[in-house]
């Protein structure tokens, strides 16, 4: 296995539809942006409650990519 040096960012995703959709979104939208991300880890998930019933979801992340060799 290689020896990497990975940098952390914290990331926080939303969606009107799922839990699995909001990851999908953070995601996608910080690869536009950051090169090399590997793993995530999800640290908090909450969400608004509307009439009584699941209005939209919002997951925090910590999202880890190597950084760019010398």
């Amino acid at each position: 296995m290689a020896e990497h040096v990975y940098k952390l960012i914290e990331l926080v995703g939303t969606s009107g539809e799922s839990v699995s959709d909001a990851i999908e979104n953070a995601i996608a939208r910080a690869s536009a942006t950051v090169r090399n991300i590997r793993w995530f880890e999800v640290v908090q998930v909450r969400g608004e409650v509307a009439e009584g019933k699941v209005a939209h979801y919002q997951v925090t992340l910590k999202v880890g990519f190597t950084l760019d060799e010398e």
